[in-house]
């Protein structure tokens, strides 16, 4: 069966790197923190022309660490995409704030800044743009927004670490468009680790300063502690995992980008005599952009019928997102908010495999004889 993420491809390749970091961690017996979380921090840095870095366990960490150096308080209201994974939603309800759903761009899927502009009221205090299956979020209009209303920014790069934004002739990259903005390293990012683990950046100094006590039990200084904070770390050996990949990502992200082209070859070929109704729809990506892919993620017409094709030819796919969010369970009591576009994505989203260990060509192979 082909994998929908093949980790075990990219490890056979980087075996010998990974093993000996690996061992270099174990014989030194420094697990937490030292050297190793160090010197993954400042190649992040580095990485984003020295922004300033935060590890953390989880990405899901990294947005409540976030919310809580930039001071969200019950009762506050921050507005978070209705279609993407629950952790930007979750993290504010936690807290004791209220998510507001905004709708999304129906082709790029991404948040939309009218949507957002609709929403915001007296409680408002910020926005949290999801950079959606690895593009970056429409950030010059959010910013505009944002500054009109004094509101801060969040940037959830959770799934794009390395895509990139043409910005007034200057490349910027994913994870400098937030005041604070976070990026996890599950094992099946673009950059992942062999566990959880997340990140933060910012260019602001007083706020690298507080979220990194607050990451600390809320410390500057052993056994001090000046706020309230959580416990929130990377482990060693997940950094030096990470060192590796960072130094392989830059071949990776081509690859990715290709198997998504080759993707889009046929699926464009394919709509041109794909009867009504049976139509692959494409993700945009915006003018500008470019994408991490972290999944190729189309929208099928026929979402059931496309599915029944998938398992005849042994292809694994998943479904990002089935539901949005403001129909959660957790979040639906009483929610009567209007969201057609991310209602709309949720019923023909699907995921194929694409990672720089995926034969793409031959799935789309496979693609072509179950669509004769």
């Amino acid at each position: 069966m082909i994998p929908f993420v093949n980790l075990t491809g990219q490890r056979e390749k980087y075996r010998f790197e990974l093993e000996k970091a690996e061992q270099a961690v174990l014989d030194s017996g420094c697990f937490i923190g030292g050297p190793q979380v160090e010197a993954l921090e400042k190649e992040l840095s580095d990485y984003l022309d020295g922004r300033h870095v935060q590890t953390c366990a989880s990405g899901t960490d990294a947005l409540t660490i976030a919310l809580m150096t930039l001071g969200l308080q019950p009762e506050d209201e921050v507005i978070v995409p209705d279609f993407t994974f629950i952790a930007p939603a979750e993290c504010v309800a936690f807290l004791g704030a209220t998510p507001v759903f905004a709708d999304i761009d129906r082709e790029t899927l991404q948040i939309s800044p009218e949507s957002v502009r609709s929403l915001i009221g007296p409680k408002t205090k910020g926005i949290i743009a999801v950079d959606l299956f690895g593009q970056c979020a429409p950030f010059e209009e959010l910013r505009e927004i944002a500054d009109e209303h004094g509101l801060w920014i969040i940037e959830d790069a959770a799934q794009a670490f390395g895509a990139t934004v043409l910005d007034a002739g200057n490349l910027r990259k994913a994870c400098t468009f937030g005041d604070i903005s976070i990026t996890s390293f599950y094992p099946s990012k673009p950059l992942g680790c062999y566990g959880d683990g997340g990140a933060l950046f910012t260019a602001r100094k007083d706020l690298a300063d507080k979220m990194r006590m607050i990451a600390n039990h809320g410390s500057s200084g052993r056994y001090c502690h000046e706020i309230i904070g959580i416990n929130s770390r990377l482990d060693a050996l997940q950094a030096a995992v990470l060192r590796v990949k960072l130094g392989h990502l830059a071949e990776e992200l081509p690859v990715r980008q290709q198997n998504a082209q080759n993707y889009d070859r046929f699926f464009t070929e394919f709509n041109r005599s794909a009867p009504d109704g049976q139509k692959i729809l494409l993700q945009k990506i915006a003018s500008g952009n470019t994408s991490t892919y972290a999944q190729y993620t189309a929208l099928a017409e026929n979402r059931d019928s496309f599915i029944g094709k998938l398992k005849q030819a042994e292809i694994p796919y998943s479904i990002h997102y089935p539901m949005p969010l403001h129909k959660q369970p957790c979040f639906s009591r009483g929610n009567e908010q209007l969201c057609p576009n991310a209602e709309w994505a949720s019923e023909h989203v699907i995921s194929l495999p694409v990672c720089a260990f995926t034969d793409a060509a031959g799935i789309t192979n496979k693609l072509k004889q179950v669509f004769r």
